[in-house]
């Protein structure tokens, strides 16, 4: 921490605007803001920003390696989610996130997970209970009940669902959403629940309903899930109900910016900069009561210098008085993390991986996945039967699409998939919503396995098998983060992402989709570890298409 004297035009966020100011900070906190008497130094200084929901485990780094990437683009705090985690380990898994983020100069505002598991039609590594939620509420360190991806739990009015909700109210603590596609007299009846915000929507349609409703939207744009382009003219409508978040951004996004960029964009779109400036470093400050600056007389110093209100591109970030982060580079090492994990040990082969027909020709179901998005299609494929086994076709581009159960024995759920366009190759990844059991696409049984295998002999990881063999990164903390340093990490997944849209495939960013697939609380068609579940009607359906 260092006492500094800065000279710049400021952003008064309150006010709506910018004039050349002396801003003087003594220990850490902002100690009086003048008005600046012959030239400032070039460049704008702004309260710091803020990603209003995020799961830092999906960036496949810990929070104390997580912060020292986005800090390079200005971010001081996140509203942080560590349901992931909480699916592999439990409340150890929560805290170690807790302690672990601790060790950085960062404000990270972690929420109790709401949903683990996130529904009863899949298997998880643990369970929180409502008796545990109420436990982890009662942490001064705990800020928020995160995302009730129940809905249907909450318009039945489910016991367990609702003392979690109940809970988080006596806590004084705020609810947030998670509910795509509901509208109407059920969106109501799920605000009026106590919901305060929402991440999934998709239309802004859907989005002006929900907003209508009181509640707060955050404008999602993450590497898997990008909703940005539908739902910015949101800012000009409500300006005061909207947040920008990333849910959900790998390491290769993260590398080019964070909250900075959407700010950007919505400025670029003919948003109000104010406005723009506010849902990125206001509005969440606010509705989760942050401990975040905002550039005022004695707030702590959570400020950004960019070059200019138009690109947002970051110059220095300061949390706290330290400057952290200067020119894209932070000033922290990295740090030595532990490694907590739960993976049990197996082997397969191509027989564990098959789906069985009496016919020559079957009509199955197949799963279509939406690039950029997290819900997914229902279509039909005709797929030959040999010996009797349902064999995928990658010239339909039909692949075959596994869910292995890596907590416990049991047989892995078989369906199929259209739009990998992995050919006769395959990927795998321990990184697959909520529960983050085994994910694995591919062109035929025998490389399904391969890339299984290799995920379970790491105890974790993404795995390719290409042209050029199988190969494997390393996921050691509970199978979704890495303990090496971002530069690693983040050369890693691009490398392997080249390698999947080499082999044919389209999506923007394949191993994130992949990861969705398992994630029965959004649409149409989905699998678990148990097998295909039709996420509309919220049951398990058959594989073949007149089942």
């Amino acid at each position: 921490m260092v006492d500094v004297t800065l000279r710049h035009q400021v952003v008064d966020l309150d006010r709506g605007t910018v004039e050349p100011r002396e801003v003087i900070v003594r220990g850490g906190r902002i100690q009086a803001i003048r008005a600046a008497t012959g030239p400032v130094d070039p460049g704008v200084l702004m309260p710091g920003f803020v990603d209003a929901h995020v799961h830092v485990e999906s960036s496949m780094m810990p929070p104390s390696e997580f912060a020292r990437v986005v800090t390079c683009h200005g971010t001081v705090a996140t509203v942080s989610d560590p349901h992931e985690i909480a699916n592999v380990l439990g409340e150890a898994g929560v805290r170690f996130m807790l302690e672990d983020g601790a060790r950085r100069n960062f404000h990270f505002h972690f929420g109790c997970p709401s949903c683990v598991p996130a529904t009863g039609f899949e298997t998880a590594g643990a369970t929180l209970d409502a008796a545990c939620v109420k436990r982890l509420l009662a942490d001064p360190r705990i800020g928020y009940l995160s995302e009730m991806m129940n809905w249907p739990g909450v318009l039945g009015g489910d016991p367990e669902v609702m003392a979690k909700i109940a809970a988080a109210k006596a806590a004084g603590k705020p609810v947030d959403g998670h509910a795509p596609q509901l509208v109407g007299e059920q969106a109501r009846a799920y605000a009026a629940a106590g919901i305060t915000t929402d991440h999934e929507c998709v239309t802004l349609e859907e989005a002006r309903g929900k907003a209508d409703l009181g509640m707060h939207i955050l404008i999602r744009e993450g590497s898997a899930a990008r909703n940005f382009e539908a739902l910015w003219p949101l800012l000009k409508e409500r300006p005061a109900q909207c947040m920008f978040c990333t849910d959900d951004a790998h390491p290769d996004v993260l590398k080019f910016g964070h909250i900075n960029r959407l700010v950007a964009r919505a400025v670029a779109h003919g948003v109000d900069r104010f406005d723009a400036m506010r849902a990125a470093c206001v509005n969440p400050v606010r509705h989760y009561g942050l401990p975040c600056g905002q550039l005022r007389v004695g707030d702590p110093a959570d400020m950004v210098l960019v070059q200019d209100l138009q690109d947002f591109r970051v110059l220095r970030t300061w949390i706290r008085g330290e400057c952290v982060a200067e020119a894209g580079r932070c000033g922290w090492d990295h740090l030595p993390v532990e490694a907590p994990n739960a993976f049990r040990q197996a082997s397969f082969s191509a027989e564990d991986f098959v789906a069985r027909s009496g016919r020559d020709q079957e009509r199955v179901r197949v799963i279509v996945p939406r690039d950029g998005e997290l819900v997914t299609e229902e279509t039909v494929a005709t797929l030959q039967v040999r010996e009797g086994v349902i064999e995928p076709d990658p010239a339909q581009d039909v692949s075959l699409i596994v869910v292995v159960n890596r907590y416990s024995e049991a047989p892995p759920a078989v369906a199929f998939i259209r739009g990998f366009g992995v050919g006769h190759g395959a990927i795998a990844s321990s990184v697959a919503h909520d529960c983050h059991n085994v994910v694995a696409v591919g062109g035929s049984r025998q490389a399904v396995a391969e890339v299984v295998n290799a995920v379970f002999e790491r105890r974790g990881g993404v795995a390719v098998r290409d042209a050029h063999g199988v190969d494997i990164r390393g996921l050691s903390i509970a199978g979704l983060m890495s303990v090496r340093p971002f530069e690693v990490v983040a050369e890693a997944y691009e490398t392997f992402s080249a390698r999947v849209r080499a082999m044919g495939s389209p999506l923007q960013a394949p191993f994130m989709t992949l990861s969705f697939m398992a994630l029965l609380v959004i649409p149409a068609l989905k699998l678990s570890d148990r097998g295909l579940f039709d996420g509309r009607a919220f049951r398990f359906t058959g594989i073949r298409a007149d089942s």
